[in-house]
C-alpha cells in the first residue's frame, strides 16, 4: 500500500510542478506530463512492482487517452495485470484493446495475452489450493482454448502462434480428461446413456488426447449396461486393436466387471456384507498414458 501511495504522489506532484503557472493548453508541458507519468509506469514495470505500475498506466490513459504512448500504455496495462494475476482485469483489457484497435500492428498480442490470462486462472487457483483441475468446470479452459484460437485463425504467422498451439495441446488435453471424470461420476449415478455419450464425445471431438483409450472404454461398458450390444462390442474392438494394454482388457476381452471384480475384504466377510464398500467403475489410465500428455507451458509471456 505504501508503495502504490508513493505512486501516486510522485505523479501527482510532478504534474503538478510541471503544470503549475503554465495554460493547460501548453502542448509542451502536456507532453512533459505525459512522459514522466510514463516513465514512472516503465520503472514499476522494470523492477516487477505490477500493481504499483497498473496504476500508473491507469493514470497514463485516464489523462492521455489520445497521447503518443496511449496505444503501448493500453497494451502493457494488459500484461501488468496478468503479472498481478488479476485475470479478469487483464481480459477486459484485451477486450477493449482488440475493439478498439483491430488493425494495430500488435493487437496479435493482445489476443495472446488474453489467452494466456484465461489459461492461468486455474492455475492460480491450483497453486492456492492444490486439487485435479480436470474436475473442475472447464468453463475457463474452453474459453482459453476459443481466445488461442481466435489468435491462430486470424494470425497464423504470429510469433506468438507457437506458444499458443502448445497450451491449446495441453487445454484439449485437460478437456478430455475432464469428460472421463464426468462420465465416471454418470456411471455412479446410474445415467449410462450420458456416459456413454460423454466417452463419444471425447473419441470423435478430441482426438488424439491420451483419454482416448478411456472414452472407448467407457462406451464398451455404458453401451453393454444399456442392452446395446452392438455398439459396445464396436467400441472394444477399437479398443483392443489401438490400446491392447487397458487396464479394462482381460485375456484380450473387454473386462464388463472391471471396478467391480475386486476381491472381498476381511472387514466385508466379518460384517456379512454391511459395510462393503460398493463397487463402482471408473476409468482413469493417466498414469499409463500420460506419455501422450502435454505439461502445462509455464513460462511467462513476453513483454
Amino acid at each position: 500500500m505504501t508503495q502504490h501511495i508513493k505512486a501516486f504522489t510522485a505523479i501527482v506532484a510532478a504534474s503538478l510542478i510541471l503544470l503549475s503557472g503554465c495554460s493547460s493548453k501548453d502542448t509542451k508541458i502536456q507532453t512533459s506530463g505525459e512522459q514522466l507519468t510514463y516513465d514512472i509506469a516503465q520503472k514499476y514495470l522494470r523492477t516487477s512492482n505490477w500493481t504499483a505500475a497498473s496504476e500508473a498506466l491507469e493514470l497514463l490513459e485516464e489523462n492521455y487517452p489520445f497521447g503518443s504512448y496511449a496505444e503501448q500504455a493500453q497494451l502493457e496495462l494488459i500484461y501488468s495485470y496478468y503479472r498481478a494475476d488479476e485475470h479478469d482485469s487483464a481480459i477486459a483489457s484485451a477486450d477493449r484493446f482488440i475493439r478498439l484497435h483491430p488493425q494495430h500492428r500488435n493487437v496479435d498480442y493482445a489476443y495472446y495475452l488474453r489467452g494466456v490470462a484465461a489459461f492461468q486462472n486455474d492455475s492460480a487457483f491450483h497453486a492456492i489450493l492444490p486439487t485435479d483441475i480436470t474436475k473442475r468446470d472447464a468453463g475457463t479452459a474452453r474459453e482459453s482454448f476459443d481466445y488461442f484460437t481466435q489468435l491462430l485463425e486470424r494470425y497464423p504467422e504470429s510469433q506468438y502462434a507457437l506458444d499458443a498451439q502448445k497450451r491449446m495441446v495441453y487445454l484439449r488435453n485437460m478437456l478430455a480428461r475432464y469428460e472421463i471424470h464426468v462420465a465416471n461420476y454418470y456411471f455412479k449415478r446410474g445415467a449410462y446413456l450420458a456416459a456413454a455419450n460423454r466417452g463419444r464425445y471425447v473419441v470423435e471431438n478430441l482426438k488424439q488426447t491420451p483419454a482416448v483409450p478411456d472414452g472407448l472404454a467407457v462406451m464398451s461398458q455404458a453401451y453393454h449396461m444399456l442392452g446395446m450390444d452392438e455398439l459396445s462390442t464396436s467400441a472394444s474392438k477399437v479398443l483392443i486393436a489401438n490400446f491392447p494394454d487397458h487396464p479394462a482388457l482381460k485375456n484380450g476381452k473387454f473386462n464388463y466387471q472391471f471396478g467391480r471384480d475386486k476381491k472381498r475384504s476381511w472387514v466385508s466377510y466379518l460384517t456379512l456384507g454391511l459395510f462393503k464398500k460398493q463397487p463402482y467403475i471408473n476409468f482413469d489410465t493417466r498414469e499409463r498414458y500420460n506419455t501422450f500428455y502435454s505439461d502445462q507451458p509455464t513460462a511467462q509471456p513476453p513483454r
